[in-house]
């Protein structure tokens, strides 16, 4: 895969005193039909402008500037400078700050999957930390930099890989105490247990294995069967695109592993164990 797939970051995954550098790749992409604007009359892309909204004139980029609404009709504004000054610093760094159990996170809080490949001599301790992952059943919650932004993730086992997916911050999950839920339990809203049984042999014969090759977006292949026919038919216009391109960044070695491991567990232990004493591990830097 990373012969052929373009990197998006490079840099390390750090418990303990262990380093494992690490290239970040993307595991998913954007299957949505993308219906750019178009001039009907030349064919020239159609963009969004800076407009004023109370007078509709479009305004230049040095009169704009930021603000954060704290109540109705009033802003505090900020410079970039005082924007900038809180940007997270950027530490290459996949900073794990404990393992919970696989089972432990809700779905909910899942929002972005990317794959992570071993570089130079990290094969055997990204190995190694996957396996003790599998085998004790557990995830790794990490902190990580992307480029200005400071996210919460999930280090997860998945097949040969490990996947760091990014997880939405606790005040970004809405509660649903507002909502009108039944009760929890088999005798809520008076389920009786003909009905219960009934209920599990439905889905009993219903299931099966998982397999999202059955599964398709049934209006994006209309339209692109629709979008082929014009093309065969040569109903086609040519529009310039524009393309960017990202750099990637420097990664690091790694040194002994056992050495790492052994002074990992020590200081772990020093520090009174448990979550809290692994995540006072965890934060501690030492160059490869």
């Amino acid at each position: 895969m990373a012969a052929t797939a373009r990197t998006l970051w490079k840099g390390a995954i750090s418990f303990g005193l262990v380093h494992i550098p690490v290239a970040l790749y993307t595991a998913t992409q954007e299957s949505e039909l993308d219906f750019d604007w178009l001039d009907k009359r030349t064919m020239d892309p159609v963009g969004y402008k800076r407009v004023n909204k109370r007078t509709g004139r479009e305004i230049s980029r040095e009169n704009i500037v930021k603000g954060i609404a704290y109540e109705d009709g009033r802003y505090v504004l900020l410079s970039e400078d005082e924007i900038r000054a809180a940007y997270p610093e950027s530490t290459q760094t996949i900073e794990i700050e404990t393992f919970v159990a696989a089972d432990e996170i809700p779905f909910i809080y899942l929002e972005r999957p990317y794959y992570l490949a071993p570089l130079g001599k990290g094969a055997k301790v990204y190995a190694l930390l996957r396996e003790a992952l599998l085998k004790t059943g557990r995830i790794g919650v990490a902190r990580v930099v992307i480029q200005t932004k400071q996210h919460l993730a999930a280090l997860i086992p998945a097949g040969p890989g490990l996947v760091l997916n990014l997880l939405r911050w606790a005040d970004e999950i809405r509660s649903w105490e507002n909502l009108d839920l039944p009760e929890e339990g088999s005798h809520a809203e008076g389920i009786s247990a003909r009905e219960m049984k009934m209920a599990v042999q439905l889905i009993d014969d219903m299931a099966g294995k998982w397999d999202p090759a059955q599964y398709h977006d049934e209006f994006k292949e209309k339209i692109l069967q629709l979008v082929q026919t014009k093309i065969e038919a040569e109903e086609t216009e040519e529009v310039t695109k524009i393309e960017s391109m990202e750099e990637a960044r420097p990664t690091a070695d790694i040194v002994d592993l056992t050495e790492l491991l052994k002074r990992s567990l020590e200081k772990n232990k020093q520090a009174g164990g448990g979550r809290g004493g692994h995540a006072r591990g965890g934060k501690t830097k030492r160059s490869a």
